[in-house]
């Protein structure tokens, strides 16, 4: 069988099985099934697969995924979240948009003691929307920076995506983590002037209203007590990395402990927060590892069947630079991100993407922070992005898909200027990790 028959077969089958609303995981094991039986003879190809799936989800560089899910989810449900938005809340008044204002900055720091974009995107409806609304804000300015603001925990370590990225990628974890931290607040800082900016187009979508700021004492005592102990969370995830004195996973571990630890001081510690804390991240740390189970072998057969080394040299085969193709595999994400989940395209790109990143010799770890970017986008993209169902479901009574959409678009824009900044400068994601080294 040809490279194209082969590509058509096994990526096309994917896609098929996904648009007839077969459950990823599911949807990989049965084109793997099928690729071994064609490519790779029969049962002995089979037993290989077996093989092969359970050595993947086995492998220590996975071991932070659920070690960053409880992370988090013990950060919320033990009340350490709230404890953050008050005492940054005092720091406001009664600016115009002030709740827009705290739902990035809470966003942005909740996004350093989380590992999910889900997780961090349903905190910061279930924690601001009923203010927002009472409050009278329109849909859009409640909407869009919760949407964008939820995304970040896709880029600011610790992200579980990034993890799952740089294990499958063979691209040094702990290096790609550090190196989203600087695109990360470039991006924050990108939602704050388009809160300002649309602002000041609609005044009215934001009301302030009567409430002084808080005096300078109560601010240094609310950060004393409620913000600066969570230091203790990123220096174990972020600072041990950074400084070289831990790994990826030994990080997330200490970043669980840490949790731990503060929740026992603030006494919130509770056996329901941990019953619903390792519940969550159960179901959501299983789902992740059947979708690898099913796709881990996804590459293999890929290459097996000769489909990678036929895309691969027809890719290069074009008389283009490394920005043509860089553009190109962008695009394919965005298109991608329309129909598909991240874990799914992550999946499914991957292993096309990484040998025509070294065939073109890019950096690999830089090119893990644009993907990671435009994945983070593709959460917004109408009309399947995860994010955009989420809001429609958290949303004010008789939101619609379009409302969601139209709110996420100016910040989709900021993504892509990240983007194009990451591209025209490298050294923006890559100065961390080279002080790493």
């Amino acid at each position: 069988m040809d490279w194209p028959q082969a590509a058509l077969l096994l990526l096309g089958g994917i896609v098929a099985l996904m648009a007839l609303g077969v459950p990823v995981a599911f949807a990989f094991l049965a084109i793997n099934i099928v690729g071994v039986l064609v490519f790779m003879g029969g049962m002995a190809g089979i037993d290989q697969l077996v093989s092969n799936a359970s050595g993947t989800v086995t492998t220590f560089t996975l071991v932070p995924v659920p070690l960053f899910m409880i992370m988090g989810e013990l950060f919320f449900h033990t009340g350490l979240a709230m404890r953050v938005f008050d005492a940054l809340d005092k720091c406001l008044g009664g600016i115009r948009g002030r709740l827009s204002y705290l739902t990035v900055g809470g966003g942005t720091l909740f996004a350093t003691l989380s590992g999910s974009s889900m997780a961090n995107t349903a905190m910061l409806g279930s924690l601001m929307m009923p203010e927002m609304l009472k409050r009278g804000y329109k849909k859009h300015m409640i909407m869009g920076p919760i949407l964008a603001t939820g995304g970040l925990a896709m880029i600011i370590p610790p992200s579980t995506l990034a993890v799952l990225l740089g294990s499958l990628a063979r691209i040094d974890v702990g290096a790609l983590l550090i190196a989203g931290i600087v695109p990360g607040l470039i991006l924050a800082f990108l939602y704050v002037i388009t809160i300002r900016l649309q602002i000041a187009h609609d005044p009215d979508a934001a009301p302030g209203y009567a409430a002084a700021r808080a005096p300078l004492s109560e601010i240094v005592k609310a950060f004393a007590v409620n913000v600066l102990p969570m230091g203790l969370v990123v220096f174990s995830v972020i600072g041990l990395i950074l400084l070289g004195w831990a790994t990826p996973t030994e990080s997330a571990a200490f970043g669980v402990l840490s949790v731990v630890v503060l929740a026992l001081i603030y006494r919130a510690l509770t056996w329901e927060a941990i019953v619903k804390s390792l519940t969550e991240s159960l179901a959501v740390t299983a789902m992740m590892f059947l979708i690898i189970l099913g796709s881990s072998t996804f590459s293999q057969v890929l290459a097996f069947s000769g489909a990678t080394s036929g895309l691969i040299g027809w890719a290069t085969s074009f008389d283009v630079g490394p920005s043509v193709m860089l553009l190109a595999m962008l695009l394919t994400l965005i298109v991608l991100g329309m129909f598909m989940d991240q874990l799914s395209m992550m999946m499914l790109t991957l292993p096309i993407f990484m040998p025509l990143i070294q065939s073109f010799g890019l950096e690999p770890i830089w090119f893990g922070v644009i993907m990671l970017l435009a994945l983070e986008l593709s959460l917004a993209t109408p009309p399947f992005g995860m994010l955009l169902f989420l809001m429609v479901g958290v949303g004010p009574k008789g939101t619609t898909l379009g409302e969601v959409a139209r709110a996420a678009s100016p910040y989709i824009a900021c993504s892509l200027v990240v983007i194009l900044l990451l591209a025209v400068f490298p050294e923006i994601a890559l100065f961390l990790p080279n002080l790493m080294r």
